[in-house]
């Protein structure tokens, strides 16, 4: 197994710090403050100016990953990196839109080696040879910018480097076939047939997203071949995420009493990579570059 080629995960909770304090100048998301699911009132199909205040608020998310992914080392905390992102926010007049999401109390995730998706950040130090997904979402001007990326620590593997690579096209093959007209399902299609290629798992139990007003809207952006279902037409106007999350196990996972942070059963290490994009009539456009 491509598993046993890299090291099999270990990793156990750290101590989460206090949560961080955000002025209160700061526009929150509506959910914030209160219990209970988001919600979401706006249509999947955005309007110019909305577009715009989206491309903003993706334009700071991903220049605050740029900046944490920077920060990567060995001998960092992963609470380091919620401080260095939590605070890059704040001084562009961002939310970190995680921070209080249904009780998630940092404000972005760290998703090492064996977790799929949304580890929080807490004592644990970054190790050579380790892998993270930084996972950070800006809310500002009413609406959310969606990104992640994976960062090397140190002196990688192979198996693991190549892992972190192939997550990375498999985003930008499913990106590719985003084009109006299409059904959502196309995309799953494109990155789980490339991860095929490789015996990679494709994670199913966590998805892309419409994303802008709502931090997750009902739109759902699988990244496995799901067809016939997930039908829905691709169309021009339409902002959402492409975040697949590949595993060089088995793909299902299970979820710490945290609540929050999801691994892989085998502990096998998993990569995500994660862009908003945009629908236009020449094909997508990612809005998550710095």
């Amino acid at each position: 197994m491509l598993a046993d080629r890299a090291p099999r995960g270990t990793l156990t909770k750290g101590t989460v710090s206090p949560v961080r304090e955000v002025p209160s100048s700061i526009e929150r998301p509506e959910y914030v403050g209160r219990t209970g699911p988001e919600r979401v009132t706006a249509g999947e199909v955005k309007s110019p100016a909305t577009i715009e205040r989206i491309r903003t608020a993706s334009r700071i998310a991903a220049q605050a990953l740029e900046l944490t992914a920077e920060a990567v080392r060995p001998g960092i905390t992963t609470d380091e990196i919620d401080r260095i992102g939590h605070e890059f926010l704040l001084a562009q007049g961002a939310y970190p839109s995680s921070l209080h999401y249904q009780g998630f109390p940092k404000s972005l995730c760290t998703s090492i080696n064996e977790t799929i998706c949304h580890g929080i950040p807490d004592s644990t130090v970054l190790e050579d040879g380790d892998i993270v997904n930084i996972d950070i979402t800006a809310f500002v001007g009413g609406v959310h910018g969606d990104a992640s990326v994976m960062a090397l620590v140190g002196d990688v593997d192979e198996e693991s480097r190549l892992l972190v690579e192939r997550t990375k096209e498999a985003m930008h093959r499913g990106i590719r076939a985003a084009r109006a007209g299409r059904e959502v399902n196309v995309i799953g299609r494109v990155i789980e047939s490339y991860a095929r290629r490789f015996d990679y798992g494709v994670v199913r139990d966590f998805t892309g997203h419409g994303v802008g007003e709502a931090f997750h809207s009902g739109l759902i952006i699988p990244h496995y071949d799901s067809a016939p279902q997930f039908d829905d037409v691709i169309v021009e106007g339409m902002v959402f995420t492409v975040e697949p999350m590949l595993t060089l196990g088995e793909p299902d996972g299970e979820q710490w009493d945290d609540g929050w942070t999801v691994v892989t059963k085998d502990r096998s290490r998993s990569a995500q990579w994660e862009h908003t994009i945009l629908i236009t009539g020449d094909g997508p456009e990612i809005l998550t570059l710095a």
